[in-house]
């Protein structure tokens, strides 16, 4: 199943490459890596740029995440059935990576969110409502957008591995342990890309959503 891993990474990293809050900007001649925190994600498209921006850059992150899954799932669905949730999250790993580090912006993305709510959505729907009501609840509360993903990032994991070892997941034996291996290695990614969000959460110099980065 090498190929097919490969494959499928290949794939998701190429749709993850496309960087909405980027082309969108441009469309409007704003490099968004120049303004705010410099990220091209949702969060600093909508600081930036306003609501409409930064619900289409959400959207497409949204999509592109949901396409690479949806891809693979169909691609080796026949061929790899109790391995296909795997093939899925490593479709979904590698749009987050191109997310991440689009080659042909020097490697300079998001950090992937809004690419792992779709990876969420189309992987493990069973943890959407305690991701979706964590995020919105935290970032209700305390208007950090930071503080929100890295929790929804701690919450998947926890539900995808707990869902995956009570066989809800429907993954071969042979597959389980590899599931949970990315799983912590999407999670893992996700709260490196936040970790000066961390530092400046602990410093209480984080900025709150509504306010222009600093």
């Amino acid at each position: 199943m090498i190929a097919a891993r490969l494959i499928v990474l290949v794939i998701g990293y190429f749709l993850g490459t496309f960087q909405t809050g980027y082309i969108y900007g441009k469309s409007k001649g704003v490099d968004i890596r120049q303004h705010g925190s410099g990220n091209s994600g949702t969060t600093n498209t909508l600081r930036t740029l306003g609501w409409k921006a930064g619900a289409i850059t959400f959207a497409g992150d949204l999509c592109k995440a949901i396409l690479a899954v949806v891809i693979a799932h169909f691609l080796f669905v026949n061929r790899y059935p109790d391995a296909v949730k795997v093939l899925e999250m490593y479709a979904g790993f590698g749009a987050v990576l191109g997310h991440n580090f689009p080659f042909y912006l020097k490697f300079k993305g998001g950090k992937g969110i809004a690419c792992t709510a779709g990876v969420i959505l189309t992987v493990c729907p069973l943890a959407v409502p305690v991701c979706l009501g964590l995020f919105i609840v935290l970032v209700g509360i305390t208007r950090y957008v930071s503080l929100g993903s890295i929790c929804m990032l701690i919450a998947f994991l926890i539900q995808v591995i707990l869902f995956n070892h009570m066989g809800m997941l429907h993954i071969g034996a042979d597959w389980i342990m590899e599931f949970d291996i990315l799983t912590v290695c999407f999670a893992a990614m996700g709260i490196w890309r936040h970790r000066a969000n961390i530092v400046r959460l602990l410093n209480g110099t984080e900025n709150k959503f509504g306010q222009k980065a600093k």
